[in-house]
C-alpha cells in the first residue's frame, strides 16, 4: 500500500466511513466515522511520499516505531496517541491495515 487511493479504499471498508477534506486543501484526506464524526486516518503528500497519521493506543505508539523506521512521531499530531506511517514500501500491507483498523476501533468506541 503505498497510494492516497489505496489507503481511502481501504479505510472505506469499515462501516459508518466518509471521506472529507475540512482543511480546504486538496492535499490532506481525512477519513472520520460518521456516527461521531472522529477523525481516525489523515492522509497526506510530504517529502514526495504519502503519509498516514493514525490514532493509536498510548501503549502501542513506541512498539509501532521500533518494528518499523517508517513508522515515526505524527507530523503536526499528539505524539502521545498518534503516529505518521511513511508509504514507502517498507511496512507490509497487513501492518498498515492492522494500524488502520486499530485507529479506527479507537475512534468508533468513543
Amino acid at each position: 500500500m503505498e497510494t492516497r487511493e489505496e489507503v481511502i479504499r481501504f479505510c472505506q471498508t469499515f462501516p459508518g466511513v466518509y471521506e472529507d477534506y475540512p482543511f480546504h486543501d486538496d492535499n490532506w484526506t481525512v477519513m472520520r466515522y460518521g456516527k461521531n464524526k472522529r477523525s481516525f486516518a489523515y492522509i497526506y503528500e510530504r517529502n514526495q511520499r504519502i503519509w498516514v497519521n493514525i490514532k493509536c493506543s498510548p501503549e502501542w505508539v513506541t512498539f509501532w516505531q521500533n518494528a518499523f523506521p517508517s513508522v515515526v512521531p505524527a507530523y503536526h499530531m499528539n505524539k502521545k496517541h498518534w503516529n505518521s506511517l511513511i508509504l514507502d514500501g517498507t511496512i507490509p500491507d497487513k501492518e498498515i491495515k492492522r494500524m488502520l483498523a486499530e485507529s479506527y476501533d479507537l475512534v468508533k468506541d468513543r
